[in-house]
């Protein structure tokens, strides 16, 4: 994927003469990642085991060992990402994507983080539900000075507890969070935990919303609530991967969410139960099955379950325009509007007018109508058996019998069993309702009673 500076080089020129070569050769080397796919979990190459999670459409960020010391280094900087096929976004993020690489660490570890600052302007990182010393916490002004752009600042504390946990700026928060700049935290238990069991697939990532408008490339930092992009990982379906398990296997979700508002993660096909919150494990006592979970802004929220349910099952918010794309949101009702002499009428002057949402808007999920360059449908995407009318937030639990332990790859669509998928019914067909609806004024098409006060009856 095409990488470029998009505030005209004034970042990476700052970059390039502030930090020299002889600085910079102390530090752990910067990893960088353009590649939008879900990389394999990285095992651990020293320091203490632990099972790897997989970050959805993203990675996880390799370390180097310095006298018992992890040490990670992090760039902040512009970066562009394709948020589906053709559909690429000028963001901020770290290490080439947004949002970041996820950091896994250990119980214990004593963790050293070199942040190198690439952008216009200066920032800082939080290191969000951390235990840590206090000039550690990342709030610029208030517990540290800023980064300036050119600098490589370090974070030195020790991870004192198991969890999962995010990262961000906490200097010119809102717009720099609303370029992307976000990643994942995951710090692995050290040893056999009461509350915490292994599971075969263990899968992270942040829920994310932006403000692009149809045809542009950049989102817009001051919007409050009004977003129209809805991501998982800064990818929307369906440019997201499918998580792919084995049948049986016990599976961990665990979800972030940085964006301004809540989002109800719905699973189809199994329970689950929430075993993990921001604040560490959920005591059994304190669990019970569900099939959706509520992510407040600024929460993490992880989810166990067996997979013990083939086929391909759907993982959303239930939000339902957070599953659409943002041609949408201006879009008039036109349900039981007969316009058919209207639009004759217009089709003279303009040939290519259509009429569409007089009956809903599902004809929207296969029109290949004109957009603009580089915008989303409103809805995309196909399945085996048509148009899949979705977008935003969603994707696919991919549950296989013969899906080889730790293998990831999409297994392709299921195949159903005879006499397991519903069909159409033999007969006469029955016809749609049609256009013609009750007046509100027409009393003759109404039947109601009022009950007056005094116990009397008007009709």
């Amino acid at each position: 994927m095409n990488r470029r500076n998009f505030f005209a080089g004034a970042a990476t020129a700052v970059a390039a003469t502030t930090v020299s070569r002889v600085s910079m050769a102390a530090l752990p080397e910067p990893v960088t990642q353009s590649s939008t796919a879900t990389a394999p979990p990285l095992a651990p190459p020293n320091g203490r085991p632990y099972n790897p999670v997989v970050t959805l459409n993203g990675w996880t960020l390799p370390w180097r060992m310095n006298a018992g010391v992890k040490e990670f280094h992090l760039v902040a900087e512009p970066v562009v990402r394709e948020m589906a096929p053709g559909f690429k976004v000028n963001m901020w993020g770290y290490n080439g994507q947004s949002p970041g690489p996820t950091i896994e660490v250990v119980e214990g570890d004593r963790v050293r983080i070199y942040v190198t600052n690439r952008l216009p302007e200066h920032t800082t990182v939080h290191w969000h539900g951390q235990r840590l010393p206090n000039g550690m916490d990342g709030v610029g002004g208030i517990t540290q000075p800023h980064i300036p752009p050119g600098k490589t600042f370090v974070y030195e504390f020790t991870a004192r507890r198991p969890g999962t946990f995010m990262y961000h700026p906490h200097a010119d928060e809102m717009v720099q969070m609303a370029m992307g700049m976000m990643g994942f935290w995951v710090t692995h238990p050290k040893e056999s935990h009461p509350l915490i069991e292994p599971v075969q697939r263990d899968f992270c990532f942040l829920l994310g919303s932006f403000d692009v408008e149809p045809g542009s490339a950049t989102p817009k930092v001051n919007t409050m609530t009004d977003f129209n992009i809805w991501s998982f990982n800064s990818r929307v379906f369906p440019g997201i991967d499918t998580l792919n398990v084995r049948k049986g296997d016990r599976v961990r979700i665990r979800v972030g969410n940085l964006t301004m508002t809540n989002h109800p993660i719905h699973i189809h096909g199994h329970e689950f139960e929430v075993t993990g919150t921001d604040g560490g494990p959920v005591p059994r006592t304190a669990r019970w099955p569900e099939v959706s979970v509520d992510v407040a802004v600024g929460q993490m929220r992880q989810m166990e379950f067996i997979a013990d349910e083939e086929g391909d099952w759907s993982l959303h918010c239930h939000k339902a325009h957070h599953t659409m794309g943002p041609m949408g949101h201006e879009v008039p009702t036109m349900i039981g509007v007969d316009h058919k002499g209207v639009a004759e009428k217009i089709k003279k002057l303009v040939p290519d007018y259509m009429v569409m949402g007089d009956k809903g808007m599902a004809d929207m999920g296969g029109m290949e109508m004109p957009i603009p360059d580089n915008t989303m449908p409103m809805m995309t995407g196909a399945g085996p058996f048509g148009s899949a009318e979705m977008g935003g937030m969603f994707t696919l639990l991919k549950v296989r019998r013969d899906q080889k332990p730790g293998d990831y790859k999409d297994p392709g669509w299921f195949k159903h069993p005879a006499g397991t998928v519903a069909h159409e019914v033999a007969g006469a067909a029955v016809p749609p309702a049609t256009r013609d609806a009750p007046s509100p004024g027409n009393s003759s098409d109404t039947d109601a009673t009022v009950r007056k006060p005094s116990g009397t009856h008007n009709h």
